[in-house]
C-alpha cells in the first residue's frame, strides 16, 4: 500500500472583506476579487514555476451568474496562469473554501499533484445567499422530517438558542466582543501578513461634461468591524427572523464580499522550487447534523478532526470557529469547552464578515500566519454548514 505524503501550504493570503450591498467591492466582479488573490498568493512564492501548478479548486457557495461558468477555471486563466493549470468550483456552502483545501490537499497526500491552489470567493453583492432564482424540491415542504431542509438560516439560529438555552444577553456580548478584538487586531497590523491589497475603480458619471470619471482607490483592511458597536446598540437591535426571538443583525455574521488562494505543495516540489512550507495540512472531517440546528455541526465535525489528526482539544493553540450566528457560535464552545481565549483571537464573522463559500479558505489564511506569528503549532478551521454540516480542518506549523 502506498504510504501518504505530506501536503504544505506554502503561500496563503485573501482579499479584505467589504460588506456587501454598498460595501467597497460591490461593484468588483467575484472573478476578479479570485484573480486578486490568486496573484496575491504567486506573489508569495516568486521561485515557484507557475506550469508545475496542475489544478484548482475554488469554492463557491452560489456558484451562478458573475461567479459561475466554473469560476475556478475563469479565475486562473484570467490570473495569467498557463492554459495547463485546471480549476473545478465545488460547493459545500459555507465550508466551500475550506473543503476546497481539503480536496487539494488530498490530491498531493495520494501522490495524484504536486502543486495545487485551493481557495474560495463569493459577491453577496452580485449573487444573493439564496442564489437568483431558488428552487426547493416540493418534498421538502409536504413531510415534515424533510422541512428543516428549507429552514432559513436564522431560524435555525433561533432553534440552536432555544435548546442549548443560550440567551439573547449572552448573543450580544459575544457579537461586541467579535468587533472589539477585530478592532484591536487591526489597529495591530495582525491581519498584515495575509491580506493581499486589491485595487478598486468606481465609475461616476459627468452630467455637465457627458464624461465617466474613474477612481482608484486600494483596499488594504476589512471593512465589517464597527467601533461604534455598544451593547446598549445591540441591545436596541429587533429579532429579525423570529418576532419573539433572540438573533438579531448585530448578533448575526455579516454578509460579504472576498476570496482567498492558498498555494499548496508536496515535499518534492518544496524542495524542487525553494519553496518555504508555512504549515502542513493535517486533518479534516465534514458531519451531518438535522438541518434545523445546522449551526451545531462544528460539535461533530471537531472531535472527528481531532480523532483523524491524533490530537486533543488541548494541542490546539488557535481556533477560528466560523461566528454564523453568536447563538451557535456560543452552543458550540460550550458543548465541547472549548478555551475562548483561543477562539477568534482576531474576532469573527459578526465583525469581520462571512462571504459564505470563501470564509474557510479565508480563515485558514488567518490560521495558517497566526500560528507562525504566535509561534503555536496546531490550529484549526471549522464552520457550520447550510442543510445541516460541519466542518473542521487542522493545520500545523512547520
Amino acid at each position: 500500500m502506498k504510504q501518504l505524503q505530506d501536503a504544505y501550504i506554502v503561500a496563503a493570503t485573501r482579499t479584505p472583506v467589504g460588506r456587501s450591498g454598498r460595501g467597497m467591492f460591490r461593484h468588483m466582479r467575484p472573478d476578479d476579487l479570485l484573480v486578486a488573490a490568486i496573484q496575491g498568493a504567486l506573489n508569495q512564492v516568486p521561485t515557484l514555476d507557475p506550469k508545475a501548478i496542475e489544478d484548482a479548486v475554488v469554492g463557491c457557495a452560489m456558484p451562478e451568474g458573475e461567479q459561475g461558468l466554473n469560476v475556478a477555471r475563469l479565475g486562473v486563466l484570467l490570473a495569467g496562469l498557463p492554459n495547463t493549470v485546471g480549476g473545478v468550483t465545488i460547493n459545500r456552502f459555507c465550508a466551500s473554501g475550506l473543503t476546497a483545501i481539503q480536496m487539494a490537499a488530498d490530491r498531493i497526500r495520494v501522490g495524484e499533484a504536486d502543486v495545487m491552489i485551493a481557495g474560495g470567493v463569493e459577491s453577496m453583492s452580485m449573487v444573493s445567499m439564496s442564489g437568483n432564482r431558488p428552487s426547493f424540491n416540493p418534498a421538502v415542504f409536504l413531510r415534515d422530517e424533510n422541512l428543516g431542509i428549507a429552514y432559513g438560516m436564522g431560524l435555525t439560529a433561533e432553534k440552536v438558542a432555544e435548546q442549548w438555552k443560550v440567551t439573547r444577553e449572552a448573543q450580544d456580548e459575544f457579537a461586541l466582543q467579535s468587533h472589539l478584538k477585530a478592532l484591536k487586531a487591526i489597529a495591530a497590523g495582525e491581519f498584515g501578513d495575509e491580506i493581499t491589497p486589491v485595487e478598486v475603480t468606481e465609475r461616476a458619471p459627468n452630467l455637465h461634461s457627458g464624461e465617466v470619471t474613474l477612481k482608484t482607490r486600494t483596499a488594504t483592511t476589512d471593512e465589517g468591524p464597527r467601533a461604534d458597536t455598544t451593547l446598549e446598540a445591540l441591545a436596541k437591535l429587533r429579532p429579525v427572523f423570529a418576532a419573539k426571538g433572540s438573533v438579531t443583525a448585530g448578533n448575526s455574521s455579516q454578509t460579504s464580499d472576498g476570496a482567498a488562494c492558498l498555494i499548496l505543495a508536496s515535499d518534492k516540489a518544496v524542495k524542487a522550487h525553494g519553496l518555504k512550507p508555512l504549515a502542513r495540512f493535517v486533518s479534516f472531517a465534514n458531519r451531518g447534523v438535522p438541518p434545523e440546528i445546522m449551526g451545531i455541526g462544528p460539535i461533530e465535525a471537531i472531535p472527528a478532526a481531532l480523532r483523524y489528526a491524533g490530537l486533543q482539544p488541548g494541542d490546539l493553540g488557535w481556533i477560528e470557529l466560523n461566528e454564523a450566528f453568536a447563538a451557535q457560535a456560543l452552543a458550540v464552545l460550550g458543548t465541547l469547552k472549548l478555551d475562548p481565549a483561543k477562539v477568534n483571537p482576531l474576532g469573527g464573522a459578526i465583525a469581520l464578515g462571512h462571504p459564505l463559500g470563501a470564509t474557510g479558505a479565508i480563515r485558514a489564511a488567518t490560521v495558517v500566519h497566526a500560528l507562525r506569528r504566535h509561534n503555536l503549532k496546531y490550529g484549526m478551521v471549522t464552520m457550520c454548514v447550510g442543510t445541516g454540516q460541519g466542518a473542521a480542518g487542522i493545520f500545523e506549523r512547520v
